[in-house]
Parts: C-alpha cells; sequence; structure tokens
C-alpha cells in the first residue's frame, strides 16, 4: 500500500474503532465535540471505523449530528468484524493529520485530556503516551492480570515499551509514515506503535470507568491478544524452550549416571514406578509447552505467508470532505 500524502489542511486526526457501542457512541460523540470545539485554531477530522458491529452502530454514526465547520465527520464500514488491530490499522491508512490520536469509544480514553497531548506535540515530540495510574471500574483480578502482563511484556519484548500504555495516545506524521510501511498481517497495535520509537513523553492519568455498555473482550481474548503481542515482538520464548530442553537433557545425562555408578557400586535397584511415571509426566508436559511455543511462532509464519488484507472498507462515508482527497484514500 502506497503512503497517502497528507492533507496539509488537516491538523489533528481522531481515530475511534467501533464494534457493539450503540449505547455509547452518541454520549461519546456529544463529549468529543465539547472538547473539540474549544479548539477552534486546529482543522480536525473525526474518522470513526465500525469493525463489523452486529448491532446498530453503523446506523448510528450516520445520523451523528453535523460537528463544528473546524471538524471533519469521517464514517469507515469494514466488511465484517477483522478485530480492534485492523480497525486501527485502517485508521492509520486513511487518516490525513499531522497528529494522530487513538481513543476508544467507551470515554475511558478521557478526550478532555486531548488538549494536553496536542500541546506536548506542539513541543517537538513525536509520540505522546498516555500511561494509566488506576484503571477505576475493574475488578481487582483485571487490575492484577494486566499489571503482571504488562511488566511480563516489558521485560520480554525486543522493543521498548511503556508500562500500562495502551492504544490512547498521539503519534505525528512522520511516526505514522513509517507505521505504514511495515508488511505483517498479525497486528499488535501497542507493539507497533512502539517499535519507530523517536521522540516521546508521557502523561499520566486515571482511567475512568465505562459510562454505558460492557466491554466486548473476554478473558480468552484477552489472553490471546497478550500472546500475540509476546510472540509478535519477541523470540525469547524460543530461546527459554531451548535453553530448558538443553538443562533438562544435561540434567537427566548426569542422573542417569549417577544411578548407573550408584548401582554398579552398591548393587541397589533402580527407582520404581512411581519416580518414572513423575518424570516421564514432567518431560511430556515440557515437550508440549514447547511445541505450543513454536506452534504459535508457525501460526505467525502461516498468515504471513498467505498475505491476506488486513481489513476490507465497505463504506466510506464524510461530511464536509475534500471528495478528491478522499478518492485519492480511498484506491490509495
Amino acid at each position: 500500500m502506497k503512503l497517502i500524502t497528507p492533507n496539509q489542511g488537516v491538523n489533528v486526526s481522531i481515530i475511534v474503532p467501533v464494534y457493539n457501542e450503540i449505547k455509547m457512541l452518541p454520549i461519546f460523540h456529544h463529549h468529543l465535540m465539547m472538547v473539540l470545539a474549544q479548539l477552534p485554531t486546529e482543522h480536525i477530522e473525526v474518522i470513526y471505523i465500525n469493525d463489523g458491529s452486529s448491532d446498530d452502530s453503523w446506523k448510528s454514526m450516520q445520523k451523528l449530528p453535523c460537528s463544528p465547520h473546524h471538524i471533519q465527520l469521517r464514517c469507515l464500514n469494514l466488511s465484517r468484524n477483522f478485530g480492534k488491530e485492523a480497525a486501527m490499522t485502517a485508521g492509520l491508512d486513511y487518516a490525513l493529520g499531522q497528529a494522530i490520536i487513538f481513543l476508544d469509544a467507551d470515554l475511558q480514553d478521557p478526550p478532555d485530556l486531548i488538549p494536553q497531548m496536542l500541546i506536548k506535540w506542539r513541543e517537538g515530540f513525536d509520540v505522546v503516551n498516555m500511561k494509566r495510574s488506576d484503571r477505576l471500574g475493574e475488578s481487582y483480578f483485571k487490575r492484577f492480570c494486566a499489571s503482571t502482563y504488562y511488566r511480563l511484556l516489558t521485560t520480554l519484548s525486543d522493543v521498548p515499551l511503556e508500562k500500562d500504555v495502551g492504544d490512547f495516545r498521539l503519534l505525528s506524521r512522520r511516526v505514522v509514515n513509517e507505521i505504514k510501511r511495515l508488511p505483517e498481517r498479525n497486528r499488535y497495535m501497542k507493539g507497533i506503535l512502539s517499535w519507530p520509537g523517536f521522540i516521546q513523553t508521557t502523561i499520566t492519568f486515571a482511567r475512568p470507568a465505562r459510562v454505558a455498555g460492557d466491554t466486548k473482550w473476554s478473558f480468552i481474548q484477552l489472553v490471546g491478544l497478550g500472546l500475540s503481542g509476546i510472540t509478535s515482538f519477541s523470540v525469547k520464548p524460543l530461546r527459554l524452550a531451548t535453553w530448558a530442553g538443553g538443562i533438562i537433557s544435561c540434567s537427566a545425562f548426569f542422573y542417569a549416571l549417577f544411578i548407573v555408578v550408584k548401582t554398579a557400586v552398591f548393587g541397589e535397584d533402580v527407582a520404581g514406578y512411581p519416580t518414572m511415571m513423575l518424570v516421564i509426566l514432567l518431560l511430556g508436559g515440557l515437550q508440549l509447552f514447547a511445541i505450543g511455543i513454536l506452534g504459535e511462532y508457525i501460526a505467525r509464519i502461516f498468515t504471513e505467508a498467505k498475505a491476506r488484507p488486513i481489513y476490507i472498507v465497505m463504506d466510506n462515508e464524510s461530511s464536509n470532505a475534500n471528495e478528491e482527497t478522499l478518492k485519492e484514500v480511498k484506491h490509495g
């Protein structure tokens, strides 16, 4: 996909992936417009991406009220549910601004912080990370799992990642252009957004609870996303399996040698059935674990080899848009 030359008239692009947020969309849009109305000197586009919602989120997008004159509203409708990572990728491909901001439609990424983010961008920062100091409205178990995962990912990843920073962040145009050159189909956006580097700063905020609706991420989906993050940005699990195999093999050799010598010298019987079963089950479990790690990486190689599109846009609607610019984006 070629890089699309940004529209010099658009200063800021705000990307909002949406999946089954029929209850939240009117509330979110009203709140966002109130914040953006305070920035009349900016030329802003808000890009809603409907990620194959099974409710009436797409129809709700089309009925959102007209925005102030300096704000352009655009809506993309993906042909099916490709996942949030794909929806975010679509937003990056279609965004025209010099600064690009990701927001979730559940208001857990507060739009009120956008002015602060733009101030940091104008100070010369290419990336403004939004770090969660607290996760209000979430259970202790979920907060514990999230904290543990981010620390594990930070330790394992080959790319420097900010702890407790999600998708909510600002990127400059030159960072986005580099990200759009990345060809992989397995998109773990938290890692991809961090990969280019550049000049970064961090703003800390307390993440509020949801105003309406429920989270669309099940525990199993979160675990899958976590595995994707680890395997997409680290080969350390493979090295861990290699080292574990080597250590166990060496230990088994020396233990077998010890048993042979002890039996030959002292005439003792070899340990019986319980010990044998314990060793077999332990080695079998470790082998299956190592095979599972290999399978995760091979599955990603398989997906990349097929080279299918990350997403398909079925509908592209806009208000107060430059038609020639939109035509270039749609066919770019």
